[in-house]
């Protein structure tokens, strides 16, 4: 499986209206269940990325750290975004698999 196919993904979840960037906004997408998968760029600076690794860690939201943040942006079709949530649960299912296929990998 190659790591183009969670980026397609990405950008059909977006197309589809079922992400949220920016972090205040995902903060409390988080806080309020409504997150299903969290993305954070590897670029992402100390701070940001501790945060929302909290947040996801006390809400019990999967949190998985993938490429740069121009290639997530990309992906979505929106620029310098560094953090993706993902709030429709099929969505998240299907790209957390392929996320977790990609490390083991």
């Amino acid at each position: 499986m190659s790591k183009g196919t969670y980026l397609d993904f990405l950008g059909l979840a977006m197309r589809a209206g079922k992400i949220t960037v920016g972090e205040e906004s995902i903060v409390k997408d988080i806080q309020s269940k409504r997150a299903k998968l969290v993305l954070v760029a590897a670029d992402t600076g100390k701070q940001t990325k501790k945060k929302l690794n909290d947040k996801c860690s006390y809400y019990q939201i999967p949190i998985f750290e993938v490429d740069d943040r121009q290639t997530i942006s990309q992906a979505i079709g929106k620029s310098g975004r560094v953090a993706i949530a993902v709030t429709e649960k099929g969505f998240a299912k299907k790209m957390q698999s392929l996320l977790e296929e990609i490390n083991r990998g």
